[in-house]
């Protein structure tokens, strides 16, 4: 029906508020982290304080500072608490009572994720702490400085933020507690969550405050999660079964549902596109049937399109079954275009978890006018000459655009960022690079990225808003590039060049990891990046080479790699360099099975490649690959209790260890153990000293052919780059 077309959203203005009366204060040089500097600004209090996990670094790649600047220029006095003595509420108490409410994020990196690694092990280093100190922050942060915030002041507000309390909004899978946790607005007693880019949220939030306003008048809110007692009155309700039920899937219409279509996006009627699991070369493209919501329902007089909510499964069911568990997360991923997404509704017990439609992106000029704000670009003076690592890798680096339409189940960014590209203009990306070159200290004149969540999206957006507003598809460029995604990176390859020519600039590298399969489709950007951006070595991930692993991670086959690679040395050797790519690939990723892992080991082999920082499947909260690993179902595909698709996922120590030790197969210290697991699998033909064998037999000096050949493309000598890389992946990003 043509009437069921979803229209683009739209949103106020970011910056179209009246101010806030305390205006009249200026601008702060630094948001003030105690009572001395606060008397210097002349404030008697703070109207809002921000407690974050992170070292508090004045440069818009901070969360916490994008933020805090943000209220300022709504007319806000924005006091900081950085990395707080968690034990006691006093150190909550430095700056006073807030006026209207503490705002609380954990920082630019999950806490459980910057403290543990994939095999929970405890890291010794903290890179978004003054001196890259460990343990200067709590597990669990966001809950534990918001207990403490109530703790201190009972009656102020707290809303909570950032990464990791956006990938807990609902019932999550927790990998630390190998447990579903409740919704972490109800573990940290606050009493609003904002999620994704919290920008706008956050504005019109600090605005309702000031109102006199509470969480109860907030409801429109989008980007917001709140607990309500029940649900209001003049809304219709949809249960997630009506979507997606696992027991009767077959029977009802199904969001995922395959359809023999020659187009990946279909603009006639209500129909949109929907993603697949299956790999790319035994696939149709599809499209999603829009959610069934009965026309005589919405029919009925007094009843708003716009007052839809979804029930999802509750806490109690999916903490308990794995498969509903799954299905949540089905419903969750098929709600996230923020102009066609619903309202969810999830009950904890007696409460209700409502979680708002997404934000509405924020425009160019919105997006422009945030990076225009009077950040200093370093660290509160109150660190002195202590060195905080995040701070060093990123204070000569540009972000020039946000969110990711990959879709990769395990990635966090885009459940965070969202699937539309929100870019800068170029004008205001040359400004920031002009005040790195000015104002940076020790500036030599190399910038060391212009990026973002990928390298190469920048304007890159589907061509059609109407067709994008109604879409569902999970990702843009699996399994094939959809045919209304915009992919001329002309726009990328101006900047570049506009770029270097600005005076004092003698070098721009490409640092954001690069999707190769939209490179491709663009040779002379390929030509550009290659000849003057790649400073010896470029980072992509192909992430696996067997196409079983490769469709449940929703990544392109190797051909696509093969492709880039052939470009790459192409215009390598035209530009007269030698040059190498980093290839990134992750161990134990749901669906691999031993025999995947090996299949990899020997196509590493046989491209001569040896990878030295590697990385095993980290199951972060509200994944799709996390669902696969805990639910041992497919999420991707039909659920069925009898006849869904089963996922193996290497769970045990020993298994991940088997699978991490295959990437690797050159390191000595693992040729016993894989000798053992080979014989195990069956492949004692894999074991001797041919090209065709991955380890050597029993006695082999280290010193054999095996150790001797080139490092190839490895980034053994970018160790550094890599393992900095490897600990920002999994959607750890701003704010």
């Amino acid at each position: 029906m043509k009437s069921n077309i979803v229209q683009p959203a739209t949103a106020s203005p970011l910056f179209g508020h009246t101010p806030y009366w305390a205006e009249c204060y200026g601008t702060a040089p630094y948001l003030p982290m105690s009572r001395a500097e606060m008397d210097v600004l002349g404030w008697d209090s703070c109207d809002i304080i921000i407690v974050s996990g992170d070292a508090y670094v004045d440069h818009p790649s901070f969360g916490m500072a994008v933020i805090g600047r943000m209220l300022e220029a709504q007319g806000f006095r924005v006091g900081m608490i950085s990395q707080p003595d968690w034990k006691s509420a006093d150190p909550f108490k430095a700056l006073g009572k807030p006026n209207l409410f503490y705002g609380v994020t954990g920082g630019n990196m999950d806490s459980m994720i910057n403290r543990y690694t994939a095999d929970l092990r405890t890291r010794s280093d903290d890179a978004y702490t003054a001196g890259g100190e460990g343990g200067k922050r709590p597990d669990r942060c966001v809950i534990v400085y918001s207990q403490r915030c109530k703790e201190a002041y009972p009656d102020v507000p707290v809303v909570i933020g950032g990464i990791e309390a956006s990938l807990r909004r609902i019932a999550q899978y927790d990998y630390w507690s190998d447990q579903v946790r409740r919704s972490v607005l109800i573990d940290a007693t606050a009493d609003v969550l904002l999620y994704g880019n919290a920008e706008r949220a956050i504005v019109e939030v600090a605005h309702a405050y000031a109102q006199g306003r509470g969480p109860a008048d907030m409801y429109d809110i989008r980007g917001a999660t709140y607990i309500r007692s029940q649900v209001p009155e003049g809304w219709l309700e949809v249960d997630s079964g009506r979507i997606d039920w696992p027991n009767k899937i077959d029977k009802l219409p199904n969001p995922y549902e395959y359809v023999n279509e020659q187009s990946s996006c279909d603009q006639s009627g209500d129909d949109a596109v929907g993603g697949s699991a299956t790999a790319a070369s035994q696939i149709e493209p599809i499209k999603i049937i829009p959610m069934p919501l009965a026309t005589r329902e919405l029919a009925k007089e007094g009843v708003d399109k716009e007052k839809v909510y979804i029930r999802l499964p509750s806490f109690e069911k999916v903490s308990k079954d794995p498969v509903l568990y799954a299905h949540a997360s089905r419903v969750l991923h098929q709600e996230s275009n923020p102009h066609n997404a619903r309202v969810l509704v999830q009950k904890h017990g007696h409460r209700e978890v409502w979680v708002t439609r997404p934000p509405i992106p924020l425009s160019t000029e919105e997006l422009d006018a945030v990076f225009d704000l009077p950040y200093q670009r370093r660290p509160h003076p109150v660190y002195g000459d202590a060195n905080i690592p995040a701070y060093d890798m990123i204070k000569t680096s540009v972000n020039i655009m946000r969110g990711c339409f990959g879709g990769c189940t395990f990635c966090s960014i885009t459940e965070h960022e969202g699937r539309v590209i929100q870019s800068r203009s170029e004008e205001s990306i040359l400004r920031e690079v002009e005040k790195i070159r000015d104002q940076v200290p020790g500036f030599t004149g190399s910038i060391s990225d212009l990026g973002g969540p990928t390298a190469n999206m920048y304007q890159l957006n589907c061509n059609d808003d109407v067709i994008q507003a109604n879409c569902r598809r999970l990702s843009c460029v699996y399994p094939t590039i959809c045919k209304n995604l915009e992919t001329d990176h002309s726009p990328t390859t101006q900047l570049y060049r506009k770029a270097r020519a600005i005076p004092g600039i003698k070098r721009i590298l490409i640092a954001s990891g690069l999707r190769y399969d939209l490179a491709i489709l663009d040779e002379e950007y390929v030509k550009e990046l290659v000849t003057h951006h790649v400073g010896g070595y470029l980072k992509i991930a192909p992430e696996h080479s067997e196409d079983s692993t490769l469709s449940k991670m929703m990544k392109p086959g190797m051909g696509s790699y093969q492709a880039f690679k052939k470009m790459f040395e192409k215009y390598s050797k035209q530009a007269g360099k030698k040059q190498y790519l980093i290839p990134y690939f992750i161990a134990a990723h749901p669906g691999c099975t031993d025999e995947d892992m090996m299949n990899l080991s020997l196509w590493l082999k046989k491209n001569d490649f040896r990878i030295d920082q590697v990385q095993t499947f980290y199951p972060s909260p509200m994944a799709l690959a996390t669902a696969m690993y805990h639910s041992g179902r497919n999420p991707l595909k039909k659920l069925s209790y009898k006849r869904g698709e089963k996922v193996f996922s290497a769970k045990k120590m020993d298994q991940r260890r088997l699978q991490k030790s295959f990437l690797r197969y050159h390191d000595e210290k693992n040729w016993a153990y894989l000798r053992e697991s080979l014989l195990r699998m069956n492949r004692r033909d894999l074991i001797g000293p041919g090209d065709h064998q991955l380890v050597p037999e029993e006695g082999h000096s280290s010193r054999s052919s095996h150790s001797k050949r080139r490092e190839g493309d490895s980034n053994v000598r970018n160790r550094k780059a890599s393992k900095r890389h490897n600990k920002a992946r999994g959607g750890q990003w701003s704010k």
